[in-house]
């Protein structure tokens, strides 16, 4: 069987891209990174701050400088943040540095999965259920163009979500693999 590709882990937050991410990498053996942990890393400073001085605008001058860093490694497992998929930069260096996987998920999941975070600065209002219906209507078409394969993650358990994900991956790369 051909060797598994880089996989990129696609979506809005609150789809699982880290915690299945993490899963992803153990059940493969392979080093994973999340782009917005390794810019926190990089500036030593959490994205909310990033956000307050620079804007975002400066956020994604830096995300996109991760993401062409990532791509040029090799057997890992990337989670991206949520609005990665807004530059075509992003999207073609996503799409060419491995196999892109569409976490999809609800946004009344997302609201559930995010109440109490107060680590996305694009949520920090009262407003946040319209805050996340406007970016899905404008990132949910980019993901999809960006993603080879599109997994649902809402009321699915993690593991259930890595099980299919490595199956998906391996028909892809091995398309007469028994599809039973």
């Amino acid at each position: 069987m051909p060797a598994l590709p880089n996989l990129i882990l696609i979506g809005p937050m609150g789809a699982g891209k880290s915690t299945i991410g993490r899963l992803l990498a153990a059940e493969l053996s392979r080093e994973f990174l999340d782009s917005d942990h390794e810019i926190q890393a990089r500036c030593g400073a959490d994205i909310p701050w990033i956000f307050d001085v620079e804007g975002e605008a400066g956020f994604r001058d830096r995300e996109t400088q991760m993401i062409r860093e990532l791509a040029r490694l090799d057997n890992v497992v990337i989670a991206t943040g949520g609005g990665a998929v807004l530059r075509e930069e992003n999207r073609r260096v996503l799409r060419d540095c491995g196999t892109v996987v569409y976490l999809y998920t609800t946004v009344e999941q997302q609201l559930r999965r995010t109440a109490k975070d107060r680590n996305r600065p694009l949520l920090q209002r009262d407003d946040r259920e319209q805050v996340l219906r406007e970016m899905f209507v404008q990132r949910d078409p980019l993901y999809r163009a960006t993603a080879d394969i599109i997994v649902r993650t809402d009321r699915r358990g993690p593991r259930a979500v890595v099980n299919e994900i490595v199956r998906r991956v391996q028909r892809l790369i091995d398309p007469l693999q028994c599809k039973a």
